[in-house]
């Protein structure tokens, strides 16, 4: 076994591709990772099928027959459905980018793409959606009030570490899962500056990121949810040719 390991036995990967052609090619490439696959053609069957097939990850293309892949991310975190989405599209267009960060895909990948690269985002995807299933469900008494203290707060924003919330004005916001991940990273560093490429290894999990620009995209939509003016920012600050850092006060 190579590339992903053994830890990927036994996980399932639903292709969500109208070009037959990719969909067998990643279909081969992830069986050989260790992973088991199974590849849908259109928007209206993949909705079923994942919620049915409740896969360990999604591969969504966003231009499908019958219904988009927008369509369809939206379909599933309607629901509550949470599974790891990346997002595969040959479009170039800003506004598809934002919209599936926006609906909460974890990842977005333009085509072409090159194969390692996205092997590898599957691999790190998976690997820290294990590791959130997996954190102990019964803590100690002692653990229990450590968490309680587990928060971090800026402005009006609260952000409760073990029940992964946050608050903004005594008002639940909702986040990806990516972009809590983000957030709580960036509000830990001490107000560190952090390049793309640093937040991309850092909170993606790759070691040789080669879409560093999805990080832009992400801190977009924190700002607009946390900050009181996206515009002008107060904590998620941008380092002109170096990256991001974030302020508390």
């Amino acid at each position: 076994m190579n590339g992903a390991g053994d830890e990927s036995l036994g996980q399932l990967v639903t292709i969500v591709e109208d070009d037959a052609a990719i969909a067998e090619g990643l279909a081969l490439n992830l069986r050989l990772q260790g992973y088991r696959t199974e590849a849908v053609g259109d928007g209206e069957t993949a909705r079923t099928r994942i919620e049915q097939g409740r896969p360990d990850l999604v591969l969504l293309d966003i231009s499908l027959p019958k219904q988009s892949g927008i369509w369809v991310l939206e379909r599933l975190r309607e629901v509550g459905n949470h599974v790891p989405v990346i997002v595969l599209s040959a479009r170039q267009d800003e506004f598809d980018k934002v919209a599936a960060l926006q609906l909460g895909a974890d990842d977005y990948v333009t085509k072409p793409f090159a194969l390692a690269e996205l092997l590898a985002r599957v691999a790190a995807l998976l690997r820290r959606a294990r590791l959130h299933l997996t954190q102990p469900m019964a803590p100690s008494e002692a653990a229990v009030g450590e968490s309680k203290k587990a928060e971090i707060r800026f402005g009006d924003v609260a952000i409760n570490l073990a029940a992964r919330t946050v608050m903004r004005a005594g008002s639940p916001i909702k986040l990806t899962h990516r972009e809590f991940e983000l957030l709580v990273f960036l509000s830990r560093s001490g107000g560190r500056v952090f390049s793309r490429e640093e937040l991309v290894r850092q909170v993606w999990g790759l070691e040789h990121p080669g879409q560093a620009r999805t990080v832009d995209n992400f801190i977009a939509q924190l700002r607009a949810k946390l900050e009181r003016d996206p515009e002008q920012p107060k904590h998620l600050l941008t380092v002109r040719g170096s990256g991001y850092r974030f302020v508390a006060e």
